[in-house]
């Protein structure tokens, strides 16, 4: 089986099968860990569009790093707007151990409903795929604290938002 990737002219193999992933914080476009996402060296992502999930979520920003946790809450919060990637299990790979998975975060299968779609070849007859609904492992926290449910919820992160706590990069934590 081969990728076709817009604008080359030859196909790109692919390395096993592809996973949906949606992210929802850091890994997100203009986010500070995007360029994870991105890296070759980790594996195969591409992007395919963006996504809401079906079910509500407490997504909050918790710990002394200021870190975006979708808490394992259905039914509580907002809809969390994010980003639906596939990738390889190379990447899927990378993500777990970048997610602390098991630890900090479970990849969790979770139906997300798509709200634009950039990725037409890969739909039936091109079609968008705009309101249809995919199942996407989203890395999710049951282990948390306690607290963490009284925080404020959001519906879509951005490191630089209206709530001023930024992200702390690993590099630059003690």
């Amino acid at each position: 089986m081969s990728l076709y990737i817009m604008g080359l002219e030859h196909p790109v193999p692919s390395v096993g099968r592809m996973a949906r992933v949606f992210v929802y914080g850091t890994l997100k476009k203009g986010q500070p860990n995007n360029p994870h996402m991105i890296n070759g060296a980790h594996g195969t992502s591409l992007f395919q569009g963006r996504g809401l999930t079906v079910e509500k979520y407490p997504l909050v920003i918790a710990g002394k790093y200021n870190v975006p946790f979708l808490l394992n809450k259905p039914g509580i919060g907002h809809r969390v707007l994010g980003e639906i990637y596939s990738v390889d299990d190379q990447m899927l790979q990378f993500l777990d151990e970048f997610e602390s998975c098991p630890d900090m975060y479970q990849r969790t299968s979770t139906k997300i409903k798509v709200i634009e779609w950039e990725d037409k070849s890969s739909t039936p007859e091109g079609r968008s795929g705009v309101n249809s609904i995919l199942e996407c492992c989203v890395y999710i926290t049951s282990t948390y604290q306690p607290e963490w449910v009284h925080l404020p919820y959001y519906d879509n992160y951005d490191s630089f938002g209206k709530h001023k706590l930024e992200y702390v990069i690993r590099e630059c934590r003690n």
